[in-house]
């Protein structure tokens, strides 16, 4: 079975745009709230929006700067091996 590439574009409307971020945003931490639940371990993520004053974060601030911190401090090798393509 051969796959369809799926090529993605810039919504033009704004309005369309913001809307479907937000609802991509929901789905997001919606999965990450279940992985939390199924694996029993924490899930953090940091969401950057252009139009948002601040960062959207999944946990308090406090557990992801610690984790921020906690990541830069450990070698740039064991870095590229925590990331997710």
């Amino acid at each position: 079975m051969r796959r369809k590439k799926v090529m993605l574009t810039r919504i033009p409307n704004d309005s369309a745009r913001r809307a479907c971020l937000k609802k991509r945003r929901l789905g997001l931490m919606k999965k990450m709230s279940e992985l939390t639940i199924l694996y029993g371990g924490n899930t953090y993520h940091v969401i950057y929006c252009p139009d948002e004053s601040e960062l959207i974060l999944w946990s308090s601030h406090n557990e992801v700067q610690q984790k921020l911190d906690e990541y830069r401090k450990t070698h740039k090798l064991d870095q590229l091996k925590k990331m997710v393509n």
